[in-house]
């Protein structure tokens, strides 16, 4: 737990500058994507969530954290998403279209990264050895509130490492003391549940891509 503390205190301390402004990027392509979507606009947050991605996987887990166990293959984890976005770029296959059917909790979903220090200040933490908005559960809990948000057609091999992660969070947050991880994870569970429900429960027979057969390895 000590060590977990630590690397989190050094990576805040060494870009808290650069998490600044990855968030404020991140705000203005999430509203004029929300406000004017359009075909650039659409690419664009593609393009910030592989930096954003590639940023948690070399900054937090390779470069931050390379005092934790397994820091590598966290960091490769992330790498896996990396190239799923930069696929997803290349094939337009999530097209970011609204459906209007889940807003209240996919926005409260992309806000609830920004309690993260705010609940840390309440337990009494002080900079750096805090949460941010920019460790990686949080990032996971605004894609998933920003794929529901849009969630016409969404890549459902995504979902799965999202949903995957989301269960890596709760586990974490007994063993690294750090209830703002239960927070995002049981709050992105009823998310996940409705990608699945919409996009392979209820459409077995029909095609995806992956195919269900490779869904359904994945899923084991």
């Amino acid at each position: 737990m000590e060590i977990f503390w630590k690397t989190i205190a050094l990576y805040n301390a060494s870009t808290w500058i650069y998490q600044l402004l990855l968030m404020i990027v991140g705000c203005v392509t999430t509203f004029t994507l929300i406000i004017k979507p359009s075909r650039w606009t659409r690419l664009g947050m593609k393009i910030y969530l592989i930096l954003l991605y590639l940023w948690i996987s070399i900054v937090y887990y390779y470069i931050d954290c390379a005092a934790r166990s397994y820091n590598e293959i966290l960091a490769l984890f992330w790498g896996v998403m990396v190239v799923i976005w930069i696929w997803d770029a290349i094939t337009g296959y999530t097209t970011f279209e609204r459906t209007k059917k889940y807003d209240k909790l996919s926005y409260f979903l992309m806000i609830l990264p920004f309690f993260y220090p705010i609940i840390s200040i309440c337990r009494g933490m002080t900079f750096p050895e805090m949460t941010s908005p920019l460790m990686p559960s949080a990032v996971v809990t605004f894609t998933i509130g920003l794929l529901l948000l849009h969630s016409k057609k969404v890549n459902i091999f995504m979902v799965l490492f999202l949903c995957h992660w989301s269960l890596i969070g709760l586990t974490k947050t007994y063993f690294f003391n750090i209830p703002e991880d239960f927070i995002a994870a049981s709050a992105s569970i009823p998310a996940l549940y409705l990608f699945f429900r919409e996009y392979y429960l209820n459409n077995l027979s029909a095609k995806t891509k992956p195919s269900a057969r490779i869904i359904n390895w994945l899923l084991i």
